[in-house]
């Protein structure tokens, strides 16, 4: 719900708010994200070419406070066109497939099938860097140290306490956790709209094998 100076106003649309006024938006009916934007943009002085905050590295402004009084860039003439389709509500059960690997083989078997076979739950730790979960513990096949390697968004990277967190948007380009499988990108935005609680199932998918391989 969105109001100014408590009074309805208009979703995914446009509004115009005179200097003074209170804009309000309320708490999360479904998911855990939303976005508002400002004609004019917030006028931060950009850092890499981008002027949000990044916290996992931090790069960027200084995280937004109570109270942080941010500068505006100047409105643009006439309202920036705005085309929202529909999208379905986060499902009350996010079901992930995932292809195994790249190092699926530094699990035990079982650990394997367990990931595949048990439901997790989204644990309130996540945040933007990653979904983290609450569950049965992976086992490792391997305790030596791996060397820091490349991760990609989607990675199932499992720490030493042996629960599953699935990389999402502000995840390290490296990691040195073994990455036990990587969720399809289709998932992935029900991931990062999923609310601490809601139950987490990995499906395993095969490989596509390339021609001649």
């Amino acid at each position: 719900p969105v109001t100014v100076d408590g009074r309805p106003a208009a979703w995914g649309a446009p509004v115009r708010v005179r200097a003074g006024s209170v804009l309000d938006v309320g708490a999360a009916v479904c998911g855990v994200r939303a976005y508002v934007a400002v004609s004019g943009g917030v006028a931060v002085e950009p850092v890499l070419g981008s002027r949000s905050t990044d916290l996992l590295s931090g790069l960027g402004p200084a995280p937004l406070t109570d109270g942080a009084v941010l500068p505006l860039g100047t409105p643009r003439e006439g309202h920036a066109r705005v085309d929202v389709a529909p999208q379905p509500a986060p499902p009350d059960e996010l079901v992930l497939r995932v292809t195994p690997g790249p190092r699926d083989d530094w699990f035990t078997p079982a650990a394997v099938r367990l990931l595949t076979s048990r439901t997790y739950h989204v644990s309130p730790a996540s945040n933007r860097i990653g979904l983290r979960t609450t569950g049965p513990a992976l086992e490792r096949a391997r305790w030596d140290e791996l060397p820091s390697e490349g991760v990609v968004l989607g990675a199932v990277q499992v720490p030493p306490d042996g629960t599953p967190v699935v990389f999402l948007a502000d995840h390290p380009t490296t990691g040195g956790y073994p990455v036990i499988a990587v969720v399809h990108p289709a998932g992935l935005p029900a991931a990062a709209q999923a609310r601490p609680g809601t139950p987490v199932r990995f499906v395993a998918v095969r490989r596509r094998r390339l021609p001649g391989g």
